[in-house]
């Protein structure tokens, strides 16, 4: 063998070892404490609630009707809270909405005529021109065919009629001036209807901006980190089908008891006034906003604590038992809903001074 075949030999032969060799497994980094950048990291709470707000919407500044006037609303102030108006001069659109207490009594059904006792709970005035219809059970169009009913409630202010009405608002002479102001160019603006009229065009202002509006407005540090995990419950958990919108709710009549029937069933609703079996047992959806102050809860005022009410719901409307933690969350959004009303615009007037001819108080 001469020497080149001995180089060639030898070549071949560490070619084959090295070919033949284990790779080295590479040398593993430290264990991760935390979790790759690659993987998908949980939502932030702001995040995931910024993704469902779509279904909702800013409060508007008010409702006010095309041609509403300062005048008109001087007025429906002034009557809003003026006892004259019921047959004792005991009571007023006050007394069971007080705008100092968020536009409520607080009461389960509110304390009328000769201490009766309404048969509802009485909901908030405040955001109360932005539903869709009136009362429990919609039988008002708007705020100012609302502002007619109760005057006329022998349960509530208990009038006897328009007529006295009108001629008690006559009877008091600074009433006059108001009217005229309010409804000028009328040979005789002391309706009944002109009345209403200025009582809705105050109230179409009686509106509650809160912390929720300015975070649906784009300031996403109004809401902490637990309000927003109770808002990200309430839309995912089904309540958001009920409460929507600018209201969070008031646009929509919903059975109560549409998955578990409601314990009670003496009040029937909407059924109540149309004797159609599918009007059983439903109501208008109440708005949500100020909720946390305008309790006791639900039509019949039956339920004191929001944390209970919340249960209630999510058990019959929707079939769902919350835990604890999960209704305190949500509970914590609906506080976010507590709005502040103008309070010039809602401070009680001085009102004109009763006439010779203006009734007496009527206990009867």
């Amino acid at each position: 063998m001469n020497l080149r075949h001995l180089a060639a030999l030898l070549l071949f032969a560490a070619l084959t070892a090295a070919a033949c060799k284990k790779e080295e497994p590479a040398p593993q980094p430290p264990a991760q404490t935390e979790q790759p950048a690659s993987a998908a990291a949980p939502a932030k709470p702001l995040d995931q609630a910024l993704a469902l707000t779509g279904a909702f919407a800013p409060l508007p500044d008010h409702w006010a009707k095309e041609g509403q006037t300062p005048a008109q609303e001087d007025l429906g102030r002034a009557l809003y809270f003026e006892t004259r108006l019921s047959k004792n001069h005991d009571l007023s659109c006050n007394s069971c909405h007080g705008l100092a207490t968020f536009g409520v009594d607080n009461k389960p059904t509110s304390t009328g005529h000769k201490a009766q006792l309404g048969g509802r709970n009485s909901p908030t005035v405040y955001n109360a021109a932005g539903h869709f219809r009136q009362f429990w059970d919609g039988r008002a169009a708007d705020v100012e065919e609302q502002a007619k009913g109760p005057v006329l409630n022998p349960v509530e202010m208990a009038m006897p009629g328009e007529e006295q009405v009108v001629a008690t608002l006559k009877s008091i002479p600074g009433y006059g001036e108001l009217f005229k102001a309010a409804f000028p160019g009328q040979e005789d603006p002391i309706t009944y209807d002109n009345a209403a009229r200025a009582i809705g065009a105050f109230e179409r202002r009686l509106t509650t901006p809160s912390r929720w509006d300015d975070f649906l407005r784009g300031k996403h540090d109004a809401l902490n980190d637990d309000e927003l995990k109770g808002f990200h419950l309430f839309v995912t958990t089904g309540c958001v089908g009920c409460h929507n919108g600018a209201l969070v709710g008031g646009t929509s009549y919903q059975k109560v008891g549409a998955v578990k029937p409601w314990p009670n069933q003496k009040d029937q609703g909407i059924f109540d006034l149309s004797k159609k079996d599918e009007d059983k047992m439903m109501f208008k959806a109440p708005s949500l906003r100020n909720i946390a102050k305008t309790g006791p809860y639900f039509h019949d005022g039956s339920v004191a604590s929001l944390d209970e009410a919340v249960r209630l719901m999510a058990s019959h409307q929707l079939g769902r038992d919350l835990s604890a933690e999960d209704t305190r969350l949500i509970v914590a959004w609906l506080n976010a809903l507590t709005g502040e009303p103008n309070a010039d615009y809602i401070k009680a007037p001085t009102l004109p001074e009763s006439g010779p001819d203006t009734p007496k108080p009527d206990p009867t």
